[in-house]
């Protein structure tokens, strides 16, 4: 069946340590989260709002969760992908793949403090 919309819309990023998690995103990305429990599972909630286009979602700790390197990979948008880099590894995370033109954007990864994979994508236009 064809939808007339994006497919995509939550995420949830697994954590061992959400106050860790939630340090590193709020330091990286000046996000501010929301703290909820959900099901059992401790959930902080990245920042949402109808009006804007996107998708949004959460940090996530309990036991279905996982962080890894080999799963989905999320692209977060920045305005500076070279300061953004920058304070990923100067908070514990290691850069993956350097920045890149890829013919649409720059993009670049690192893995986060709590041993995930994160994409970044800064448009040139």
């Amino acid at each position: 069946m064809a939808t007339k919309s994006n497919p995509v819309v939550y995420f949830e990023i697994p954590v061992n340590d959400i106050d860790r998690a939630i340090k590193f995103y709020k330091t990286v990305f000046n996000f501010d989260f929301d703290k909820e429990n959900i099901d059992g599972n401790e959930m902080a909630l990245l920042p949402f709002a109808n009006e804007n286009s996107g998708i949004s979602g959460a940090l996530a700790k309990g036991d279905i969760y996982k962080p890894t390197k080999d799963g989905v990979l999320i692209y977060f948008k920045t305005a500076n992908i070279d300061e953004t880099l920058k304070l990923a590894a100067k908070n514990g995370g290691q850069i993956l793949y350097p920045k890149t033109d890829n013919g649409i954007g720059l993009v670049a990864e690192f893995e986060d403090i709590e041993g995930n994979r994160i994409a970044l994508f800064q448009s040139v236009k």
